[in-house]
């Protein structure tokens, strides 16, 4: 009989394999990091081979901390960074080149180009999403023109492209042995390929991009009872458990957090921070600098839209610091420095790494520190580190609001910041709204177990997940109205100062 349901969790900075059961409780989890590979400054490589080893460890681990037999896992769901693209060989599963990450500039001039013709909305009302060097599109024609023979390949046949989700899925269904090549409504809506209304790849963007549509995976529901495929008994698992729940890692933290009705909205405070707002089973056209996405499909149900508000740098700031500056040997001190001091003492650190995403969409923005005295010490600079989380937090939950007229309430959130105490009342300060924790914070992982235990039966319906949803803490705001007003005048400004920095 089998008790549980698991997750394959495949972030930006690691990988965790994640066993839940009937109640939505975690029963084992093993977590592992990968190396970040910087070639040139504005981009972002990973090693899909490193996260392929990496997954198959995290499986092996968690399954031995707690002695779970493998044939007790009724499914398996995989969650991921999305946008990150990789091309492989069908053949030998070896890529051709190393992961392009989401937050990698790279395809800037690419992305500019194309905007000539149409500007930079030129694809958004088929996609929902604007020109930027996000979106894996533009990152699967630089892969194609840049590295010899791949276009060959890919016009063969014989190359395959997948954002994380795609790769990880083929490799557990058996790899070169008859791997199932698939993605999700989810993940396929972050191509910029996708048609919103036709849930089909779009045949005049390929064409635009010179795409070849036999490169690309097979999109299928989120949730999908006819199953993508199983684990090979050689595989880490040593059995065969149907793969069947694939969602993007802020749409599975929509999942996670149960918000499956229209106006139900989350935060997920994680590299970066990415604010989701169900909006039903018609795509509402973002005029507020916000992305148009798939929520998530579950088998033969209507596809669930959402607005999205997307922030590149969250937590990659915290790591920054961490490993670049050295501040501290461990993230989680940085909340000690921040509370030494009663403010940031009038500074802003807006940390436009990879250029502004919502709601700007600036390519051309670099970071910045802003009103620095001699009175500023290492302690400022990390309380600032994290208001710029709450700060740009603000900015597009403003922008929701505009787009979907609809007054948010209060603010469900999750991710690895959301147990940052000072960050999360700071959070409810400079929103005016209370910030609510759930009992399973890490809910990105969750929301894909939900979606394969789905598929098999495991939990019969959404009401069944919803039972499951409980609050582990709020904060309310304690902020008066005009310092807070006065602070968030203060950000704007700080923005402002990043902008054409990149000539």
């Amino acid at each position: 009989m089998a008790k549980y349901v698991a997750a394959v969790d495949q972030g930006t900075t690691s990988t965790r394999f994640m066993v839940f059961d009937h109640a939505g409780l975690v029963v084992s989890v093993h977590q592992l990091e990968h190396e970040q590979i910087y070639p040139q400054p504005g981009w972002v490589e990973h090693n899909p081979m490193e996260i392929w080893e990496r997954t198959q460890e995290v499986i092996k681990g968690a399954l031995q901390k707690n002695g779970i037999d493998p044939n007790e896992i009724a499914a398996i769901g995989v969650t991921n960074q999305r946008e990150t693209t990789i091309v492989w060989d069908k053949k030998t599963g070896k890529p051709f080149y190393n992961a392009i990450v989401w937050q990698c500039t790279r395809t800037k001039d690419i992305c500019e180009d194309l905007a000539k013709d149409g500007g930079q909305d030129r694809f958004r009302p088929k996609t929902g999403l604007p020109l930027a060097t996000y979106f894996s599109g533009p990152k699967i024609k630089w892969i194609l023109d840049n590295i010899p023979g791949v276009r060959a390949a890919a016009e063969k046949g014989e190359a395959l492209f997948g954002n994380i989700d795609t790769w990880e899925i083929w490799w557990l269904t058996g790899g070169p042995d008859g791997g199932a090549h698939v993605t999700d409504v989810s993940n396929a809506s972050r191509t910029m390929l996708m048609n919103l209304e036709t849930l089909d790849w779009d045949q005049e963007i390929l064409d635009i991009l010179g795409i070849p549509r036999q490169m690309l995976p097979e999109i299928r529901p989120s949730s999908d009872p006819k199953i993508y495929g199983y684990t090979p008994k050689d595989g880490p698992f040593g059995t065969s458990i149907p793969v069947c729940g694939d969602l993007g890692d802020q749409q599975a933290a929509l999942v996670g957090q149960t918000s499956f009705s229209p106006g139900e909205a989350k935060n997920t405070y994680g590299t970066g921070c990415f604010m989701l707002l169900n909006t039903g089973t018609t795509p509402v056209p973002s005029k507020s600098g916000l992305l148009t996405t798939l929520g998530y499909k579950f088998g033969d149900a209507p596809a669930i839209y959402c607005l999205e508000g997307s922030i590149a740098i969250t937590g990659a700031l915290v790591q920054w610091l961490r490993d670049n500056l050295n501040f501290y040997n461990f993230s989680k001190h940085i909340e000690d420095y921040a509370r030494s001091v009663p403010d940031s003492g009038g500074i802003y650190f807006v940390p436009a790494f990879s250029g502004l995403f919502a709601p700007y969409w600036r390519l051309d923005a670099r970071g910045v520190i802003v009103g620095l005295t001699r009175y500023i010490t290492k302690a400022h600079i990390c309380r600032a580190a994290l208001e710029a989380t709450a700060y740009q937090t603000r900015e597009v939950l403003d922008a929701m609001e505009k787009d979907s007229g609809v007054r948010l309430t209060a603010l469900k959130v999750d991710g690895g910041m959301v147990f940052n105490e000072l960050l999360m009342q700071f959070q409810a300060d400079i929103l005016g709204v209370p910030v609510i924790r759930p009992v399973v914070a890490e809910t990105t992982a969750l929301g894909a177990a939900y979606a394969a235990g789905l598929a098999v039966g495991f939990w019969e319906s959404e009401d069944d997940l919803r039972k499951n949803w409980a609050v582990d803490k709020v904060w309310e705001p304690k902020m008066d109205p005009e310092t807070r007003e006065r602070l968030y005048k203060g950000w704007l400004k700080a923005v402002e100062r990043t902008f054409g920095w990149v000539e």
